[in-house]
């Protein structure tokens, strides 16, 4: 194969580029020297060894490095952009959570902090979110579609396809366990900046007085019911997604998934994203409350915070806002992931486990 004729891969997406930019970088090498562009050699060493995301358009071979590669900047996309999004309900949450007395419900809520803080303050902590659940997403997604393929090799076809579910669960939870560490430090300033009037802007000055408050462990002081909130969200929010996927193409949509229009699909992971979301909310939420509760509170213990919440407020505190928010978010990160999927040439998320390898 010519070099010219050789498929040209990138770190970026190619809609980031010009063609102008694309087509001078492909005379370049062609028109140099007989040296292959970068990045480039033979079709199977690509598929194999080279973790890129080939320009939209070009195929990528699904369970690839590449294809690894690309789910990872999806998830990018899909966690880091709607957690950003959410922001504000984000905020009003963390501080029912911390202070109810104050935060009695959603539209006082709201009120409270427009009367203290302008609509500024609807935004504050936005950047360790952004870029705390950038990396999440990262892990999140791109692990679990990892792992998924890997337990179903090991459970081999047969049973690889009775016991999806278990693959499911076992594949997101294990994904999650490394997510969560790449959240935690992140999380922990930006609870602190939200529910800490005076403490801190953002990140550029929240991290350095966390760090001197705490210490850099401090960062992961709340790691332990950070994953005990976000493991069991995350076993829900894949498997009920994959399942409600399943369910919806069998009972609901008239055509197999394979013949519907890439719309009509999109469309089925934004409402199964939704339910799984709604389910995800309920499950994780008395986790949630603890892990607002530690980040605020210097030297507290989960016994604190149980003795301080009471049980019933552990599952019930911020809970309506929580089923109203994450429902929003987990249904607008299916349809991101799997409309950047759908870009980058990939098949939309759902139908059943990987075929594992015989």
């Amino acid at each position: 194969m010519a070099p010219s004729d050789q498929p040209r891969y990138s770190l970026i997406p190619s809609f980031l580029y010009s063609p102008k930019t694309l087509l001078n970088n492909v005379s370049s090498h062609s028109s140099s020297s007989s040296s292959p562009p970068p990045f480039s050699g033979s079709e199977g060493r690509n598929s194999n060894n080279n973790f890129m995301i080939p320009a939209p358009k070009e195929s990528i071979p699904l369970y690839s490095p590449a294809y690894y590669a690309a789910c990872s900047f999806g998830g990018v996309f899909s966690c880091g952009l709607t957690h950003m999004t959410v922001t504000p309900l984000d905020l009003v949450k963390c501080n029912m959570q911390i202070d109810p007395v104050k935060y009695k419900n959603i539209s006082s809520g709201f009120g409270v902090l427009m009367k203290e803080q302008g609509m500024r303050g609807f935004f504050r902590g936005w950047v360790p979110t952004l870029l705390g659940y950038s990396a999440q997403g990262a892990c999140k997604f791109g692990f679990y579609e990892f792992f998924k393929k890997y337990y179903s090799d090991l459970a081999g076809p047969e049973n690889a396809a009775k016991y999806k579910t278990f693959i499911f669960l076992a594949g997101s939870a294990s994904a999650e366990v490394i997510a969560d560490i790449a959240l935690c430090p992140m999380e922990a300033v930006k609870v602190r900046v939200q529910t800490q009037p005076g403490f801190a802007r953002g990140l550029s000055d929240g991290l350095p007085k966390f760090i001197k408050a705490e210490g850099a462990g401090g960062l992961y002081k709340g790691l332990v019911p950070l994953w005990g909130r976000q493991i069991p969200y995350t076993m829900m929010k894949f498997a009920s997604f994959e399942t409600v996927v399943e369910m919806l193409y069998k009972n609901v949509v008239p055509t197999p998934k394979d013949q519907c229009s890439k719309g009509l699909q999109l469309g089925v992971s934004f409402a199964a994203g939704y339910i799984a979301g709604v389910l995800c909310a309920i499950v994780s939420h008395p986790a949630d409350n603890l892990v607002s509760f530690l980040n605020n509170a210097k030297g507290a213990t989960v016994g604190d915070a149980v003795k301080k919440i009471g049980l019933v407020g552990l599952f019930t505190r911020g809970l309506p806002l929580r089923i109203v928010m994450i429902g929003t978010l987990t249904g607008a990160q299916w349809g991101l992931y799997d409309s950047f999927k759908v870009f980058v040439g990939l098949p939309t998320t759902g139908g059943g486990a990987p075929k594992a390898a015989k």
